[in-house]
Parts: C-alpha cells; sequence; structure tokens
C-alpha cells in the first residue's frame, strides 16, 4: 500500500462545486477558470505522475489582487487551495485534492521591473526561471539559481522548495539570491517582505517563506538578486573508471580551496542516454564524469582548469577534455540540463533528492547501488556533486502495479541512509506527499510541532496545499518490510535500461 495517500475529500464542498465555480466567475470575471472535467483533467498532477487526483476547478489569475479575492473567498467558503506554477515539482509539492481548487499562477508571467542600480529585478511569481537572466542579459547580468527545468519551472515554484542547480555551488540556493516577496495569506491579506534593500526593519520572514512548499500563503511577486555575468567560463569533462574515484576527485576539490561555478556528477547509464539524447561528446568508456565549470578571466580559467585537472591526476583518470568554444560548453550543459527528459524516454523512474556531506558521497553511491540492486532496480545517478545534492533516478515500470510500492519503499531507504550519514531529505524539490512519512527520520516529534504550530497560526484551518510535508500516517508509515525474496524474474525496468544503453552506444565500439 502506496504510504503517498492524500486526505478523504470533503463531500460537502464537492457537492457545492457548482456554486463555487458561479461564485468564482462572478468574483474574478477576467481571470481563465477552468470546470470542465477535461480542463481540470489537464492540471491532475504535477511531475510525480503516478500520483493523480482531478481538481473541483482550476483558476489562473492575472494579479494579486484576483489572487487575494479568491483566497479571501476559499477561507470564507472553507474551500482548500493547492497553489501551482508549471507543475514540475518532483515530489507530489502540486498534486491536487477532489475538493479543492488548483490556483495556477502561470498567467503572471511579467518581468516587473530591472534596476540596476541596486542590481534587483522584480518579477511575478509565474514567470520561468530562465526568463529572468534573458530579461537581463543584454545589460550583462544574470539571475544565479539554475535548475535543470529552469526553461519551464517558474520563480514562485523556485521559491516553494527553494531550488538549486547547477550553479548554486558558488552562488547559493534561491533563498541566497532573494530579496523580497509580496505573497498573499489564506484570508486574502497581501503582505511584503523584503525589499530593494539588502537588509530590512524586523524579523527576517523570507528564510521561513522560502521552502515553505505553499503551507503559509501563496507568492504573487518576487523581488531577486542580479549579479553580474562573468567574463568566461569553461568547463571541463573528466573521465573515471568507477564512481568512487569521481566522487573521491570532487570532495578533493572542493577541499583544495577551489570553488568551482558548478560541478556536476553522471553514471555510466546517464551518460549513455545522454549522449545519445544530446551528442555532447561525453566519454563512453568510463563508468562516471564530472562536469567541472569554472569562470574568470580567460588567465584565470586556465589557471583553475589546470590545478583542477592536477587534482584529478591523484585519482587515475580515463579522459580529460576541456571546452574550447561557447558552443561545445552549450552542448556539454545541453545533454546535462536534459538528463531527466532523456532517461524518461527509456523508463518511468522515482527522481530521488537528498542532501550529504561531500565526505560521504564514495560511501553514498556505494549504498545506493547496493539498496537498488536489493529491491531489483536499475539507477542512474546525475546530480550536483558540488553541494552533494544527490539525484538517484530509479528506473521501475510504472505499468506494473507491484512495482510502484517497492520503488517507494527504495526511495525511502536512499533517503534514510542520506540522514544517516549526516545529510537531509531534501535539497531542493521539496518534501510534497513524497517525503511526507520520511519527516520523522530528520526531525524529532518537538521539531514537527513547532512547524504545526507556524502552519497553525498563519493558515488555522489547513485550506493551503493540504497533506502535504506534515506526516499523516505516523512513526511507523514506512516499515522497511517487503519480502524481497519473492519478487520473481520478470523483465522490468532494470532489463529496459539495459537495452537502452546497448542501443544508445550501438555503433560506437564501446562495448
Amino acid at each position: 500500500m502506496s504510504t503517498m495517500t492524500l486526505p478523504d475529500p470533503d463531500r460537502a464542498v464537492l457537492a457545492r462545486r457548482n456554486d463555487v465555480v458561479k461564485q468564482l466567475k462572478k468574483l474574478v470575471p477576467n481571470a481563465l477558470l477552468i470546470s470542465d472535467l477535461e480542463g481540470r483533467r489537464t492540471y491532475e498532477s504535477d511531475a510525480l505522475s503516478a500520483y493523480r487526483r482531478v481538481p473541483l476547478a482550476v483558476v489562473l489569475p492575472n494579479t494579486t489582487e484576483d489572487v487575494s479575492a479568491i483566497l479571501s473567498f476559499c477561507h470564507d467558503n472553507h474551500v482548500k487551495v493547492v497553489p501551482r506554477g508549471a507543475g514540475t515539482s518532483l515530489c507530489g509539492g502540486a498534486t491536487p485534492l477532489e475538493d479543492a481548487i488548483v490556483l495556477c499562477l502561470s498567467r503572471m508571467n511579467r518581468v516587473l521591473e530591472i534596476d540596476l542600480t541596486n542590481r534587483v529585478a522584480r518579477v511575478e511569481a509565474g514567470i520561468t526561471n530562465i526568463a529572468i537572466t534573458q530579461a537581463a542579459s543584454q545589460q550583462g547580468f544574470f539571475y544565479a539559481p539554475d535548475p535543470s527545468s529552469q526553461i519551464a519551472c517558474t520563480v514562485g515554484g523556485n521559491i516553494a522548495t527553494n531550488s538549486g542547480g547547477a550553479h548554486c555551488l558558488k552562488y547559493g540556493v534561491t533563498v541566497n539570491n532573494l530579496q523580497g516577496v509580496r505573497m498573499v495569506m489564506m484570508d486574502g491579506e497581501i503582505l511584503d517582505l523584503g525589499g530593494k534593500c539588502l537588509e530590512s526593519a524586523g524579523y527576517d520572514f523570507l528564510p521561513l517563506v522560502t521552502g515553505s512548499e505553499g503551507q503559509l500563503g501563496v507568492v504573487t511577486e518576487a523581488t531577486v538578486r542580479l549579479l553580474a555575468a562573468p567574463e568566461g567560463a569553461r568547463p571541463v569533462l573528466i573521465g573515471f573508471d568507477s564512481a568512487q574515484a569521481a566522487a573521491s576527485c570532487v570532495a578533493a576539490i572542493i577541499a583544495s580551496g577551489i570553488i568551482p561555478v558548478a560541478i556536476e556528477f553522471m553514471d555510466r547509464p546517464a551518460i549513455h542516454v545522454c549522449e545519445h539524447f544530446v551528442p555532447a561528446g561525453y566519454p563512453l568508456d568510463v563508468e562516471a564524469a564530472l562536469i567541472v565549470e569554472v569562470e574568470g578571466s580567460e588567465d584565470e580559467i586556465e589557471y583553475l582548469l589546470e590545478k583542477i585537472e592536477d587534482i584529478a591526476q591523484d585519482y587515475n583518470p580515463i579522459s580529460m577534455r576541456r571546452s574550447q568554444s561557447a558552443e561545445e560548453s552549450a552542448l556539454i550543459w545541453k545533454g546535462r540540463k536534459a538528463a531527466f527528459g532523456a532517461i524518461g524516454q527509456i523508463s518511468d523512474y522515482m527522481c530521488m533528492d537528498g542532501v550529504i556531506p561531500l565526505s560521504a558521497l564514495p560511501k553514498a553511491l556505494d549504498e545506493i547501488g547496493r539498496i537498488c540492486r536489493k529491491y531489483r532496480f536499475d539507477v542512474a545517478n546525475i546530480f550536483h556533486a558540488g553541494d552533494g545534492n544527490l539525484h538517484p533516478l530509479i528506473l521501475y515500470d510504472a505499468n506494473d502495479p507491484g512495482q510502484l510500492e517497492r520503488v517507494e519503499l527504495c526511495g525511502a531507504e536512499i533517503l534514510k541512509l542520506c540522514v544517516d550519514l549526516g545529510g537531509c531529505l531534501s535539497g531542493e524539490h521539496g518534501v510534497g506527499i513524497e517525503k511526507r512519512e520520511l519527516m520523522y527520520e530528520q526531525f524529532t516529534d518537538e521539531d514537527i510541532d513547532q512547524q504545526v504550530r507556524i502552519k497553525e497560526e498563519l493558515d488555522p484551518s489547513w485550506l493551503l496545499n493540504p497533506g502535504k510535508v506534515f506526516p499523516i500516517l505516523g512513526r511507523d508509515a514506512l516499515k522497511l518490510s517487503i519480502d524481497l525474496t519473492d519478487l520473481g524474474a520478470e523483465p522490468g525496468a532494470g532489463e529496459r535500461a539495459e537495452a537502452a544503453e546497448v542501443a544508445a552506444v550501438e555503433g560506437e565500439g564501446t562495448r
């Protein structure tokens, strides 16, 4: 039985659905309101697509005032609300409920102001991550956080889960690049926190809001920090004969005092599938590869790359290739950014999002392999190695009902491993429904009680994004007690992944 359950719907609210829709139409006539079944079905899941619920209705507002009116109405009529951006959440953070409206901010996607004097941009929450950099790039500035889904994911969603990305090693995650938000509380009150100034009076509530996954309010605008674009940047691809050697090299680079702008890790399955998807020139005769990027002047880049390559020599690399052009660099990153989509073409997968100390990286990779073998799943590892944010992709067959429970348990064991190694449950995907019952692995009863008290103070009726983040099944919900000796030998995700890898390198002479 899946532990990623959602609360049973309120039948009284379901019975009032037509009336709720009529009143919303009158309340926000200029907003897009979707009430037909097929239209609502479009929003029945986020990127954790194994779990689906058709919402009561979907509303796409145009302004903060629209959001305020909608939330005030829902508050007064006890209707639940699930905030949503682009639906790229991998943890079920935007999975709707049958008795809730989905409040989708994707139409609120404008750049409101570029202020280079204060080096900030003020944007609406529905703008895509990459669009901020595109708006500021002509003036020589950029927005640093860059999740792999940056062409689709929205800033509001990034704030909800405190997203990072490949370049957060040097520049930090969303909370380090956020200076202010405008947000709407469940009762419709509009609040402004922070702003253009680097310091604000009173308590600093921005870190409380950042990463709160729509539990405390709905962010409609953000003031984000803009940085001057570097003079240049260049990655080097380094291939190793083992994942452990690559992991040890990552720790050695950081220990040397060099902070590259990014260090990305790809193991053999990920390399082969990504290279087949985007011919980026990844080495196909290695067990693991690192993408290490540095930036600065040309002399600085050359100096740093030489130092990094010297460090890598201690771990017996099979290959090292520096990018020689902007086009080559773009291809290397295009392959990495397309990894999840590329692997999704060959198999269903459950993507984990744990964090560990860098010193534990070699052990973590060993243990992840062992855990996946125990549950008889293949795994592709591709992640932000520089800050220890792991993204193991467990390959499984979603058409086999028996595999879903097993893949949940496999993922839960990996996340528990991260906590045991001194890390945490999430780096950037959030908790959602995926990690909700694992919160007890990281937090004490007192810790969770304190978080609940904050939630109840700001949303006493639990109408905002209910069924997420906070455990509802109890401490023993995820006992790893499945009988692993009776799984059978039917072909599944592992066999399909092996076949896909062979197909991906056919004619390359590597196998």
